[in-house]
């Protein structure tokens, strides 16, 4: 059984990713988008691995358009990592569960 992912919108954004005591990934996708869409099912299946160590979220891009724009995101799916709140980076928006796995380790080890 996969991990639902939390979907999160424009209004709430900033008070999800603040509130949260973990790190937060965010995928930035689209409908109709098949490279967002195989992600997914990666975030899917690492959220399962991570547990309560991380929490994955998800932003349809056509729904919301505050936050693409701040971060001046022009391709998609684009992953991006929070800690405490903040900013932290952008991760590649294509690959493999590994890969992204690798990027939040270093993202959590600091």
């Amino acid at each position: 059984m996969k991990a639902a992912l939390q979907a999160v919108t424009d209004r709430e954004f900033d008070r999800v990713v603040a509130a949260s005591a973990v790190p937060v990934l965010v995928e930035f996708w689209k409908p109709g988008c098949g490279h967002c869409q195989a992600l997914m099912g990666e975030l899917e299946r690492l959220q399962e691995q991570m547990g309560a160590c991380l929490r994955i979220l998800t932003m349809n891009v056509d729904e919301n358009f505050q936050i693409p724009a701040e971060l001046e995101i022009s391709s998609l799916p684009a992953l991006v990592v929070y800690k405490n709140g903040e900013f932290l980076k952008f991760i590649g928006g294509l690959g493999k569960r590994e890969e992204i796995m690798k990027q939040i380790e270093i993202v959590l080890d600091t």
